[in-house]
């Protein structure tokens, strides 16, 4: 019988030295990819702390660009429309969030972000928690049916993101081997705190072009003028490549390019060294987040990322959509000795946003 090492497929790399795997080998010989995911999740400094997937289901091309073209669409919104859908009391954790979080030091107004869970509509949780926690067991918001801009709005939500949620599941299965050895209390499950989590919530992002009040770019801009560096306070987060889109006068936008080879995200290795790494169009990328640093003892340290507009011309019409899938246990899971999930969000929370706003 051929041993587990003998079965072990070689690392592949993105041209940008990101782990890259198959699909395919994820739900067929999940085992043969442990070298892969030591070299893409462990703690060597040259780790990201991300990985990518290829061969994806044939549904998600579709999916993808459905959705974010409706980001697109729902950004163009009047904005006393978009506001309807804001939702302070959880704050701004389902439904549109705009200017409400804080990132380097003052109010993001360079995108927007609609947030929802794509996998629980209304949690089954206690009355407790549902007041104690309103930012992961409220309910969903979602467009009502007379903004027939953004119709299907809903639907496509839950489709991309159950996607993503599913293999994001069997990746979480595929790294248990890798993950027992690190994780505190080796006996927790990676994919039964995942999959049975009501917490899962997915985010919808559109930055904004540049504008007057956010002008161009210098060619000495800092690496995180559209997003500032930070950590995701997941386990773990699966992200869709970016769709650049370019603004027209009629409502339907028009595929761009990237408005510059410097545009795109940014991730600091373990070892702390930039990286530029970019999303095929047709894969997922998974990247590590805080919760799973504190459930590993800092073993595996969850990687600042960012995202660079780049200076160019033309790129005051141009708008980036991408969406992002944050996997992650119960508020009541115990991630070290001193917290809890729920106890460690809070912190986050109380970090970026303004605690005026939930008053």
């Amino acid at each position: 019988m051929a041993t587990i090492a003998s079965q072990t497929k070689p690392v592949s790399f993105t041209p940008e030295g990101a782990v890259l795997i198959s699909y395919k080998d994820l739900t067929s010989s999940p085992l043969s990819l442990t070298a892969s995911i030591e070299k893409a999740f462990g703690s060597g400094p040259d780790c990201l702390g991300i990985i990518v997937v290829k061969d994806l289901p044939s549904t998600y091309s579709a999916s993808r660009e459905r959705l974010l073209k409706l980001a697109y669409k729902f950004a163009k919104l009047p904005e006393n429309v978009r506001e309807q859908y804001a939702d302070t009391k959880s704050r701004y954790s389902f439904g549109w969030s705009h200017g409400k979080e804080i990132m380097n030091g003052k109010p993001d107004t360079l995108k927007g972000s609609y947030y929802a869970n794509p996998v629980v509509d209304t949690p089954t949780v206690s009355p407790d928690l549902r007041v104690g926690y309103p930012e992961y067991y409220g309910n969903n918001i979602w467009p009502s049916a007379d903004v027939k801009e953004v119709e299907g709005f809903e639907q496509a939500f839950k489709d991309l993101g159950r996607l993503v949620f599913k293999v994001g599941c069997e990746l979480a299965t595929a790294c248990q081997p890798f993950a027992s050895s690190y994780l505190s209390d080796s006996s927790l499950s990676l994919s039964s705190l995942i999959g049975t989590s009501q917490t899962v919530k997915a985010r919808l992002l559109h930055y904004f072009p540049p504008s007057p009040d956010a002008p161009l770019p210098t060619e000495d801009e800092p690496v995180d003028s559209w997003c500032g560096f930070h950590l995701d306070h997941s386990l773990l987060t699966g992200l869709c490549s970016a769709m650049y889109l370019e603004e027209l006068p009629s409502i339907e936008p028009k595929l761009a390019s990237s408005p510059s080879p410097s545009s795109g995200l940014y991730i600091k290795t373990r070892g702390g060294d930039l990286t530029k790494v970019s999303i095929p169009v047709d894969c997922l990328a998974f990247q590590t987040g805080e919760a799973l640093e504190l459930a590993t003892s800092g073993k595996l340290r969850a990687t600042p990322h960012c995202v660079r507009v780049g200076a160019a011309t033309g790129a005051e019409r141009i708008s980036r959509e991408t969406f992002a899938l944050f996997m992650q246990p119960d508020v009541n899971q115990q991630l070290s000795a001193s917290e809890t999930f729920g106890q460690f969000s809070k912190r986050v929370f109380d970090e970026h946003y303004n605690q005026e706003a939930t008053m």
